[in-house]
């Protein structure tokens, strides 16, 4: 039986999608329920499977307390195993077998760049939970929930210029994949917002390995603030490698896979200078009014209060909030046009309105909070938004 926190969930989530139905006849399902699917990475190199997880109960807390509208949300999550024959097959069962109308809260090393494609051909659209490779904003139709690496980039870059006043700004990245045009656009992009150019770009950092070579390599070049795309064990070891180097008077920015509890606890003892950005209000805030509902709906369906499982959430709030705008059946065309159409969809736990549009390409979310390491725990840097203007 559900709790009465999990119905009290559900019911909010009734009538978010019932707001229509005063005056209009609302969306309808001829089939008995509204099919929506999600291919995300689960095994492999890695494991995003809280995204699609937390969609997922974000749904069931919807069918729980009589869907929208009568309608049933029947959610199919694919893992695309990081094979893009994997994933690219997930693609066609979910479109082809299943029926789905959309896609809601996947998120995949690789499926955006394998499947963007065969979205366009079959003319269906994806609310990605997370975009992670380029493809994912550059494509007309993906649209992700989350800031994203590319514009993380230059926003940090602006942090460190307009904040912290750096006058040598460096990036250092690992690439992978198709990932090095997109990073290079993003520092241009902060070259064009600041008029200023980057004192030391170099991009063949390896995911693990010896740090020494690049933290000397910063040091000699006069850096006084490094970005780097690091994830969570190669932040730990690039901060511990600048100390074994009695580095000073350099800050080190990373972007939100830095943004760890595990991250924070195992660098208590650093004296770098340690500063990450978000892609959403921080999770680690969990008395901030942003995340009130996101944590409510959370552990009404025992799921952790993680960066990840917040891009679920967003994604599936997110979709229902265009199915309700729906006027009868919904299909795989009435949601093109509802998300083509849509108002910017607001929560207080993103920084800018999500919204679809019908664009060749779409990066909507363009604002972050960044957050200093301090004695083992992440604090909040910037209480207001950070956005990164459009020019």
């Amino acid at each position: 039986m559900p709790s009465k926190a999990y119905l009290m969930i559900a019911t909010g989530l009734v009538a978010l999608c019932a707001a229509t139905a005063a005056h209009a006849a609302g969306p309808t399902c001829p089939d008995g329920s509204i099919k929506l699917g999600a291919i995300s990475t689960i095994t492999g190199p890695a494991d995003f499977s809280e995204v699609p997880k937390a969609a997922k109960a974000t749904y069931d807390a919807l069918n729980a307390a009589g869907g929208v509208n009568g309608c049933k949300i029947d959610y199919e999550i694919a893992d695309d195993k990081a094979d893009p024959q994997v994933a690219a097959q997930a693609a066609r069962d979910l479109i082809d077998n299943k029926g789905i109308v959309a896609m809601s809260g996947g998120a995949s090393l690789l499926e955006c760049a394998v499947n963007a494609p065969t979205y366009k051909r079959a003319k269906i659209d994806s609310v990605d939970g997370l975009g992670v490779d380029p493809v994912c904003f550059n494509s007309p139709n993906i649209a992700p929930v989350n800031v994203g690496p590319f514009t993380l980039t230059t926003a940090m870059g602006l942090y460190a210029t307009n904040t912290l006043h750096a006058k040598n700004f460096c990036a250092m990245f690992i690439i992978i994949g198709g990932t090095q045009e997109a990073y290079k656009a993003a520092l241009g992009r902060w070259e064009r917002l600041t008029g200023q150019n980057m004192k030391l770009v170099d991009l063949t950092v390896p995911i693990a390995g010896d740090y020494t070579p690049f933290i000397i390599k910063a040091r000699d070049a006069g850096c006084d603030a490094v970005v780097s795309n690091a994830i969570e064990p190669g932040v730990v070891a690039w901060v511990k490698t600048a100390d074994a180097q009695k580095i000073t008077r350099i800050n080190w920015l990373f972007l939100s896979p830095g943004y760890t509890v595990q991250v924070a606890k195992t660098l208590a003892d650093t004296k770098q200078s340690i500063y990450v950005g978000t892609e959403w209000e921080p999770y680690t805030e969990q008395n901030s009014p942003a995340n009130k509902d996101w944590i409510a709906a959370m552990k009404a369906s025992n799921r952790p209060l993680t960066a990840f499982s917040q891009g679920g959430y967003l994604a599936a709030m997110a979709t229902l909030d265009v199915i309700k705008t729906i006027d009868g059946p919904v299909t795989r065309e009435s949601m093109n046009k509802a998300l083509a159409t849509m108002k910017p969809y607001v929560n207080p736990i993103a920084g800018s309105p999500y919204v679809f549009g019908t664009g060749p390409r779409h990066a909507p979310m363009q604002a972050t909070k960044v957050m200093k390491l301090e004695h083992g725990a992440w604090t909040v840097e910037t209480p207001n938004w950070m956005l990164v203007p459009e020019k």
